[in-house]
């Protein structure tokens, strides 16, 4: 005998729910949000334009880097830092999945355990799925029902694979790349396009015992900052020393975001790039639409087998067979 299916809300109950500061369901909002099910996307759409009103004034920002720099630690320090100026902070953590289960790890809560205690403060780990960037592809849509629930910083850490970071880019509107102190070549696995995207970077790790190491890739990365054609919109790159352990430099970067916000909302940078933003997601949308439409279909379904047997002998290119079976869908 089968489990019968939990019933869904109505999306007025949930969008009452999340406007009123309920966590719990705010969690269950979520989680129809990240939903794979069509039945579950249907109802979260109209959740998220009972919703759309009541977002857009919190601060989004992003946080990458390498496994390793302390994000987590770096996000824990920062996000009491952010408490203590009087603001309300959500915290979306990419973990990564297994490709052979599809299972995360989803940790983020117990890694960050002083924060997760503040009623002010919310966790919402989320496992990456696979998906390039270190961002589920839902990921923009919690921060939108987030930011309805009355949190005014949304940050976004990122797995740091370093792969298509340009879709963290696209979500939040302060970029924030974290390093460790490193040696002049091991300072080239920072990559130059993730550096052009990013408008702060914080050398971790600065702690007494290795803060003469930390000064000089400080030096290093503001030299090769001064060589980059893309700078932040409000001119140079900043680059700041941190040490989430002795708590020390957090209120620095802390001024450097409310003064990044400042300039690009006086400027009117802000608006336009968040229209921008809505632009890019609305055209990933479409493609993932078209995507889920053609691998779903029954037709293709099988015709794929058929065009995988064609190309298995190398005599037919891969490419012209796989523009015969897009052709084909869209003719049937």
């Amino acid at each position: 005998m089968s489990r019968p299916r939990n019933k869904r809300m109505d999306p007025a109950a949930y969008a009452e729910g999340v406007l009123s500061g309920d966590r719990a369901m705010l969690s269950k909002a979520i989680t129809l949000v990240e939903s794979k099910l069509e039945e579950d996307q249907l109802v979260a759409d109209r959740v998220l334009q009972l919703l759309l009103p009541h977002t857009g004034k919190a601060k989004r920002i992003g946080v990458t880097g390498a496994p390793g720099v302390g994000k987590s630690t770096f996000i824990e320090q920062f996000g009491q830092e952010i408490l203590q100026e009087g603001h309300r902070l959500a915290v979306l953590s990419i973990d990564p999945s297994s490709k052979q289960s599809g299972g995360s790890i989803l940790g983020d809560k117990t890694r960050m355990e002083i924060l997760a205690k503040s009623p002010d403060a919310f966790i919402r780990p989320s496992p990456g799925s696979g998906h390039y960037g270190g961002v589920t592809f839902c990921t923009r849509e919690v921060m939108l029902v987030c930011e309805a629930a009355g949190f005014d910083v949304v940050i976004v850490e990122t797995i740091g694979v370093g792969q298509s970071e340009a879709q963290v880019k696209e979500m939040v509107d302060f970029f924030l790349l974290i390093v460790q102190p490193e040696a002049g070549d091991e300072l080239q696995g920072v990559k130059r396009g993730i550096m052009e995207m990013v408008d702060a970077i914080v050398v971790n790790k600065a702690e007494k015992d290795n803060l003469h190491k930390a000064k000089q890739t400080k030096q290093q990365l503001e030299n090769a900052c001064h060589l980059l054609t893309n700078r932040s919109v409000i001119g140079e790159i900043e680059v700041l020393l941190v040490s989430s352990v002795e708590k020390k430099g957090l209120k620095e970067v802390w001024k450097a975001v409310e003064d990044y916000f400042g300039q690009i909302t006086e400027t009117g940078f802000l608006a336009s790039n968040r229209l921008d933003q809505r632009k890019y997601w609305f055209y990933a949308h479409v493609q993932k639409s078209l995507e889920q439409r053609f691998y779903q279909d029954p037709v293709v379904m099988k015709k794929m087998e058929e065009a995988l047997s064609e190309i298995s002998d190398a005599k037919e290119l891969p490419s012209a067979v796989a523009r015969n079976l897009v052709n084909a869908f869209f003719k049937h």
